[in-house]
């Protein structure tokens, strides 16, 4: 495609016909392409438990993009060719402006991949197995198992002891970690938290597995006394659980020790349950937070350990700045690991890695004459492009690298728990998290303008490492200034959420 111009960006300079077909005066890089009010509709609906769930909903079909055939002079006038580099150019620049407000969800924005470009001309695919070259040579198998084999010493996996692939994302890595524990255990029954990711329940229900929720803590954590009481009423089958590092809304990161000390207690041996851990989020940043060490811990466990994986050097840090967050490693007895690729690492597309013990893909694997391989992945063909960027940007980042983002991460959302504290706003903020949660603001438009994820009365900020300080202030002044509207005819009260972030983080009228 042509160069993009400044004089081919103007639909002023484009046939009336050409401009009416494409919309293109609908793409307007402050609105939602076009978007109307009437095509905007709120939904409330009340929940059993009397919170509202309010779910902003747009009418797609009112600002999509058609597809013209080709005319026969379009090659001679350029009209068509030029329009949609304008709508190119248009759809950028609602991107970078929406890119200034993204807060609610966990993707990270800061990333040049721009080497990575001469790439984009390749139909790269690394169909199969990862460790298995079949017939089609565009692939990227070189750079996918550097990955995996980074991502299986960070959680302590030996080379010969480890399978996995890069996926598409999340819910790949948690489908395919469940299904290896339903292979494993057929008639085994699934655990998870209540408060896991949706795609935990959705693997539940394309298996057909027997699910069983378990309560939480106020933090969002698995609660352990309501884990043990369900496995002892399931005590004669084999239990598969999911273990959440880094919940969906609160941040919360269920007690691998104590999970593991739970099914024991129960009478399970490690080969009658199989543990996923799904670390979409977090799972890459906990190797490297700090935790306060004057903070007591919630108890021991025998599969407890502070050791420092990585170079010397952060080895040494570790030892005199800070207590390393509880571990999760193949040390102990867990079956599966995902992680999101372009959640905190970043990536321009969604992208994730799954490991597993090498002795459990043997259910999966399967020979395909037509690839000239095996194939144990849940997808037929994969992306060949994010293994490479995930490649480049670990050699960039590195160790220290990425500890240093982890850190700030955790300092910046310090920084806005303690500014909404000090605004008189209800927050919790997880000791080892990023996620900071809050009152749900009441204008709609205030959620969608900083796209803000939302779950009854709470909203959240994922702080991610394109999420400065300034940022933030810019969101507090606008939220202080919305609520001063908001509140002003005491028809409004603040709303109360302290069943969700507990009484002592909660300070409306009532708890304040």
């Amino acid at each position: 495609m042509a160069q993009i111009t400044e004089s081919q960006t103007s639909s002023k300079n484009l046939s009336k016909d050409v401009v009416d077909i494409f919309n293109i005066k609908d793409l307007d890089p402050t609105s939602d392409l076009g978007a109307t009010n009437d095509d905007h509709k709120v939904v409330a609906m009340k929940a059993n438990n009397g919170l509202r769930e309010n779910v902003l909903v747009q009418n797609v079909h009112n600002s999509y993009l058609n597809i013209i055939e080709p005319k026969a002079n379009d090659e001679l006038t350029g009209d068509k060719e030029a329009c949609m580099i304008a709508v190119l150019a248009k759809y950028r620049q609602t991107l970078i402006e929406k890119a200034k407000c993204t807060l609610g969800y966990p993707s990270n924005l800061d990333f040049d991949y721009s080497a990575l470009a001469m790439l984009q001309h390749f139909s790269i695919n690394n169909a199969g197995d990862p460790f298995m070259e079949g017939n089609y040579g565009l692939h990227s198998r070189q750079f996918e198992v550097g990955v995996l084999d980074w991502f299986a010493g960070l959680w302590e996996l030996e080379k010969d002891e480890y399978w996995g692939y890069i996926t598409n994302g999340g819910t790949e890595g948690n489908l395919h970690g469940i299904l290896i524990g339903r292979e494993v255990f057929p008639d085994g029954i699934f655990y998870a938290s209540k408060e896991s990711h949706y795609s935990v329940f959705k693997a539940a229900r394309m298996y057909r597995m027997e699910c069983i929720e378990i309560m939480t803590l106020v933090s969002g954590e698995m609660d352990c006394a309501d884990f043990k009481v369900k496995l002892l009423h399931n005590k004669g089958k084999p239990a598969i659980i999911n273990v959440t590092i880094g919940t969906t809304v609160k941040g919360a990161v269920d007690d691998l020790d104590m999970v593991i000390q739970t099914l024991e207690e129960s009478g399970f041996s490690h080969d009658q349950f199989y543990i996923h851990c799904d670390g979409a989020l977090f799972g890459i940043m906990m190797p490297f937070v700090q935790r306060d060490a004057s903070i007591p811990t919630k108890g021991t466990s025998k599969y407890a350990n502070n050791d420092t994986k990585g170079p010397p050097l952060l080895k040494l840090i570790a030892s005199f700045y800070y207590v390393q967050a509880p571990k999760v490693t193949f040390k102990k007895p867990i079956g599966s690991i995902s992680v999101s690729g372009h959640k905190f690492i970043g990536c321009p597309m969604p992208c994730g890695i799954q490991i597993t013990r090498m002795q459990h893909i043997k259910a999966l694997s399967r020979n395909v004459e037509y690839l000239a391989t095996s194939d144990a992945t849940i997808m037929g063909s994969r992306n060949g492009h994010t293994p490479i960027f995930l490649w480049y940007s670990l050699n960039k980042k590195g160790y220290e690298g990425l500890q240093k983002e982890v850190l700030k991460c955790i300092r910046i959302a310090h920084y806005l728990r303690d500014r909404l504290k000090e605004a008189g706003i209800s927050t919790l903020l997880n000791e080892l998290s990023s996620t900071v949660v809050f009152e749900r603001p009441w204008d709609e438009e205030f959620i969608r303008r900083w796209q803000l994820a939302c779950q009854g009365n709470t909203a959240h900020v994922v702080v991610m490492p394109h999420v400065t300080a300034d940022k933030l202030d810019n969101f507090i002044n606008e939220l202080v200034q919305k609520r001063l509207l908001w509140f002003q005819d005491g028809k409004r009260q603040p709303l109360c959420i302290a069943a969700e972030i507990g009484a002592e983080n909660c300070v409306c009228p009532l708890h304040k």
